[in-house]
């Protein structure tokens, strides 16, 4: 059964777009006022659900966050897919970052879409889309992207910060500062800034550890002092690429114990809540979709590639993206993930916060908007 829930009007696609419209005086999905000055703020991994059940430690943000100051990330619901949406302005089937892992077929393998990129997968044609930075030199406007030191020159980062310039950043404390000076430095200026710690946290001792919340109560903290230094005509947006659920290892299923489930595989991608599988040449996904649904369609949302395309959930396809996506994909509903006890690297196991599929938990994101943007 495919879920019957229906996308927010405004998504992560729209936000960086919305903040560049704003620079230009120009319409935009969020009703952005002008202002001369914008920086967008990604917290990898700050679910709504997760900042409201923490809300006494991030008093900030969560006063800040109304009821109506929400949004839909992307499906797959994963870092990959989130953060080129939000720097491209277009949909995963369109920027092709179709997941975490996704098949590069020329190769006849499946590529890590954060850190696989290699001399035979070309960023500038892998995602070909112009990103939201590129139209901004285009208009005068520089922009900027502040982050940790060692995603300067990432092939990933290639793909979807071009046309930005780079300033390295360590702490989230330094990232703020260097979007000050920025601002101060600029008459105009477009920034992105990332905040990838949270996230990190989050996989390797869950949302609801200790150290995510110290996390969280430094961002509260750094996010509160930027915005009381923010003039007029300088507008800031925090929002984030997904959400996290914390899978405890007993929820780990092992899918390749199960022979009809892995029948007629040739490759496993995505997350361990979203699997994208790729049949064999010459096999039938809606058969390989029909035996997922026997054993695990209870507790995960199954469908095949033409399904999930006519459902809209990858937005518009490229052609060139299309086999990219899954023959067939199987999203976790119920608080488990998928693993392949074959895979000789098991590390992915320790991990304790999870996402990629299509609970609320997973793809509803803050908007916060503050600064000039502030309602």
């Amino acid at each position: 059964m495919l879920p019957v829930r229906p996308f927010s009007a405004v998504r992560l696609a729209d936000v960086l777009t919305s903040s560049l419209a704003s620079l230009q005086a120009a319409a935009n999905p969020l009703d952005l006022p002008p202002a001369a000055k914008a920086v967008v703020v990604l917290a990898d991994g700050l679910g709504v659900s997760s900042l409201r059940a923490r809300a006494g430690h991030a008093r900030f943000l969560a006063g800040h966050l109304g009821k109506t100051d929400v949004v839909d990330g992307v499906f797959p619901a994963t870092t990959a897919a989130g953060i080129a949406s939000l720097t491209t302005g277009t949909p995963p089937g369109t920027h092709g970052l179709v997941g975490y892992k996704v098949l590069d077929a020329a190769n006849d393998r499946v590529v890590n879409q954060l850190t696989g990129w290699d001399a035979d997968m070309d960023p500038a044609s892998w995602q070909n889309q112009p990103t939201v930075f590129d139209r901004a030199a285009h208009v005068g406007i520089p922009s900027f992207a502040v982050g940790p030191k060692r995603f300067a020159a990432s092939g990933f980062s290639q793909a979807v910060l071009r046309g930005a310039s780079y300033v390295p950043a360590e702490t989230v404390a330094l990232r703020f500062g260097a979007a000050r000076e920025i601002f101060d430095a600029e008459p105009r200026a477009l920034i992105y800034l990332y905040v990838p710690e949270l996230d990190i946290n989050a996989h390797a001792h869950g949302w609801e550890s200790g150290r995510w919340l110290a996390q969280l109560e430094g961002l509260d903290a750094e996010a509160a002092r930027f915005a009381g230094s923010l003039r007029q005509d300088e507008g800031m947006i925090l929002t984030a690429d997904h959400g996290v659920v914390d899978v405890p290892a007993a929820k780990q299923v092992l899918f390749d114990t199960v022979p009809e489930l892995v029948a007629g595989v040739r490759h496993i991608g995505g997350d361990p809540r979203c699997l994208q599988l790729y049949t064999d040449p010459g096999g039938n996904p809606d058969d390989l979709a029909g035996a997922w649904r026997a054993v695990e369609g209870e507790r995960a949302w199954i469908f095949t590639r033409a399904e999930a395309v006519a459902q809209g959930l990858f937005g518009d396809v490229r052609p060139e993206a299309l086999g990219r996506i899954g023959d067939v994909i199987v999203a976790a509903r119920k608080l488990i993930a998928y693993y392949d006890s074959r895979e000789p690297n098991q590390s992915a196991r320790s991990m304790v916060g999870q996402h990629g599929s299509l609970t609320e938990e997973e793809l509803r994101v803050p908007l916060i908007r503050l600064g000039a943007y502030r309602r």
